[in-house]
């Protein structure tokens, strides 16, 4: 890399990217496209791996690799469920966000990757961070699979775009096919990581793929990010489910059971809407008997209380009124209200058309949560959140 381009990075290291792209002429002996790589991807950075963004020397890849690539938060918890050991190999590591946290932990690192550039890139970075373990294998994580030695963890990430680039999310239309070689990775290793698209259905997922031991459906900012699997030989008999959100966790095992039972008609303090990963997982009576709470209907998906929760997985609010969809009782409920967060659960209108028909702007600190009881009666209840 010439000193031009170095100096250009440095230069405008915080400028937009998309205006720079204008300089080119003025510039030639800058390699332009490299230099807008690296300004974009350390911008990215600062947000997504931000203990990367601070060490000078760090090479990003293209727009497309930045995007895909894990996020630090979502890879610092892969490296927990990762754990201790002697070598771990990432047959798809891609830029090799999460195999530089998750290979911490061991003594041995493989990086798969069959992008020659996305391998010197790596290359790169692992020195600068420390990671001289870490062996970058550029070949065919499929290729690499049938002739590896045994390895105590094998991660995979299988591509979730098709030969188009349009998004898939059945596992057995990513690449490569997991299901093909689950148990080729099962003889190779003691533990398997999958990492899937969180729009799967993670139960029939869970069938399909077999001895899968723990489900983790992980969400950042209640977005739902990632699914991972940890599939093992002589798994335990029960699969344990972690939902988590940021650093809050809420795990069960598969077949924890329980009825559901409406709650009365009658004057609660509290409503609580579960975190994203709660709602992917679909735990719901679980959550009502764990913390000893109710909800409006089945399919509502809120909780009800007529006391403080603690430790519940979302968010919490106050119920200051409650209203059925009458006129009446709407106008004396949203006196004073101009603006207000809606949600609707279990309900006949959208947002937008309950919005219009409340005629109320979006935002604020009111929140309104339109939902239908058990016995099909439609309650709008007009809530803050918990200080």
């Amino acid at each position: 890399m010439n000193e031009a381009t170095l100096e250009f990075i440095r230069i405008h290291a915080d400028e937009d990217v998309r205006q720079l792209a204008f300089l080119g002429k003025k510039n030639p002996e800058v390699d332009m496209a490299y230099a807008l790589d690296q300004i974009a991807g350390r911008q990215k950075a600062r947000v997504k791996i931000p203990s990367w963004a601070s060490i000078d020397g760090i090479v990003y890849p293209p727009h497309i690799s930045m995007e895909q690539c894990s996020s630090e938060q979502t890879a610092r918890y892969k490296a927990r469920i990762a754990g201790n050991g002697e070598k771990i190999v990432d047959l798809t590591a891609g830029f090799g966000v999460d195999m530089a946290f998750m290979s911490a932990g061991f003594k041995q690192a493989v990086h798969v990757e069959m992008q020659p550039q996305l391998c010197a890139i790596s290359s790169e970075n692992y020195k600068h961070l420390g990671l001289n373990h870490v062996q970058v294998v550029c070949n065919d994580g499929v290729g690499y699979l049938h002739q590896m030695e045994h390895a105590d963890l094998i991660f995979i990430d299988p591509a979730r775009r098709d030969q188009h680039g349009a998004r898939t999310y059945g596992i057995a239309d990513c690449t490569p096919n997991v299901l093909e070689i689950i148990d080729e990775m099962l003889q190779k290793a003691d533990r398997v990581m999958i990492k899937l698209s969180p729009m799967l259905d993670w139960q029939k997922t869970v069938a399909d793929v077999g001895n899968v031991s723990q489900v983790h459906i992980v969400s950042v900012g209640n977005e739902c990010k990632e699914l991972l699997l940890e599939v093992k030989k002589g798994k335990d008999e029960k699969v344990k489910v972690f939902c988590v959100n940021d650093d809050q966790v809420f795990s069960y095992e598969i077949g924890e059971t329980h009825p559901f039972t409406p709650s009365p008609l009658q004057s609660f303090t509290f409503l609580y809407e579960p975190n994203a990963s709660v709602m992917k997982a679909g735990c719901f009576n679980l959550i009502s008997h764990r913390f000893g709470i109710t909800q409006p209907d089945a399919n509502s998906h809120l909780f009800l209380s007529d006391k403080l929760v603690e430790g519940f997985p979302g968010r919490g609010f106050v119920i200051e009124r409650v209203s059925t969809m009458n006129k009446r009782e709407l106008k004396e409920a949203l006196a004073g209200i101009d603006k207000a967060n809606i949600a609707v659960r279990n309900f006949p209108l959208s947002v937008a058309d309950l919005r219009k028909r409340l005629k109320l702007k979006d935002g604020g600190d009111v929140y309104i949560f339109a939902t239908t009881d058990a016995k099909k009666g439609h309650l709008l209840m007009v809530c803050r959140k918990i200080s």
